[in-house]
């Protein structure tokens, strides 16, 4: 018997600081480490909230040794362009997968948890939610057709490299020629952080439509039962989940990545605003401000995904022309969604904060 373990009661009152939906599969499931029958397999997604473009490794991986265990995985693009955006998550996936748990000692990575290598298991392993759709290629993007690819790789040899998994999909689905390979390569491998550079910044999630979860609401799902909130004010933004001062799920984690979680100076800063509240004029270690940074991404968001298309058209000729104007399509889609994206998300926050960009670029 499989058990997804997203399935728990996570809706709490948004004026609630204390509740943590980041908490719930934890709180939910740990206790019960070690009850379950040997044919019961808990399958824990990537992260504790729900395949955002950017969020910590669930800690039940590590924190469960009793327990058969596997991977849950997000091939459909549910946040992260639904296929009509190029976004290739084997890097996301790849990230997750070599995340070192400390459960162990060294090696205790989420691979050697969901391959059995560090507690013994019965049934162990990975699981997906598929992008297979009724479209005649299968994924809406052609490009997306990669991402289902790079699954199938991934969960035999976890060990692959994406950009190996790039290379071999632009073979087999379009040329050898090494200019195409190329090409398509660096636009899949750019991919993923160009989608995250033009949407939610630093591990913040969300600002979605709610229900479709396609587009940009800022507050979509700000004063909703979800528990998925942002709590930005004039002053910053940012959900404090460190155990000093805040929800304490930093503290989930085995040392020493529940002291890097903790410290604000410590946390990696792709997931500096999961962990931390933080204000406007907060110094990152690029020396920009939070708020330059986020209004500096969202449009290098913009501008790569209009190199994409620069990049895509350069390939006329060496792709048959249904194929090549089908993308093209899809990348003229991205472009107009990124600029909206930007739009929305650096208007929200000048209106909060009341802080100019720097570069004087147009904020509306």
């Amino acid at each position: 018997m499989i058990w997804r373990c997203f399935v728990y009661n996570c809706q709490q009152d948004w004026r609630d600081r204390v509740t943590d939906r980041a908490n719930a599969a934890y709180d939910h499931f740990m206790p019960l480490d070690g009850e379950f029958k040997d044919n019961v397999v808990l399958q824990i997604k990537n992260g504790p909230m729900d395949f955002q473009v950017r969020e910590p490794v669930s800690p039940l991986f590590g924190g469960l040794k009793r327990t058969n265990q596997i991977l849950e995985l997000q091939i459909t693009q549910e946040y992260t362009g639904q296929q009509k955006h190029v976004c290739f998550l084997i890097p996301q996936w790849k990230e997750v997968l070599d995340f070192e748990t400390w459960c162990d000692g060294p090696g205790s990575t989420v691979k050697n948890l969901v391959c059995g290598k560090v507690y013994p298991q019965k049934h162990c392993g990975f699981a997906a939610v598929s992008n297979i759709g009724d479209n005649a290629n299968w994924t809406g993007h052609i490009l997306a057709q990669a991402n289902l690819y790079g699954y199938g790789r991934l969960v035999w040899n976890p060990d692959l490299s994406s950009e190996a998994i790039a290379d071999e999909w632009v073979r087999l689905t379009f040329s050898n020629d090494p200019g195409v390979i190329e090409t398509i390569s660096k636009i899949l491998l750019k991919s993923w952080e160009t989608y995250e550079h033009y949407t939610s910044p630093l591990g913040i999630g969300w600002m979605v439509n709610p229900n479709h979860h396609y587009g940009p609401s800022v507050d979509g799902y700000e004063y909703s039962a979800w528990g998925t909130y942002h709590r930005a004010d004039w002053l910053g933004i940012g959900v404090d989940r460190t155990v000093a001062t805040g929800t304490g799920f930093a503290g989930r984690y085995h040392k020493p990545n529940a002291e890097m979680f903790e410290d604000m100076n410590k946390c990696p800063e792709e997931l500096l605003l999961f962990f931390h509240r933080v204000e406007y004029k907060h110094r990152l270690k690029s020396e920009k401000t939070l708020i330059q940074h986020i209004y500096d991404t969202h449009f290098e968001g913009v501008k790569e995904a209009e190199e994409f298309r620069t990049r895509w058209l350069s390939l006329k000729g060496k792709i048959d022309k249904k194929r090549f104007d089908a993308v093209l399509e899809r990348l003229e889609i991205q472009i107009r969604d990124a600029r909206e994206w930007r739009d929305v998300v650096n208007s929200y926050f000048y209106r909060k904060s009341g802080i100019p960009d720097e570069k004087g670029r147009r904020i509306y």
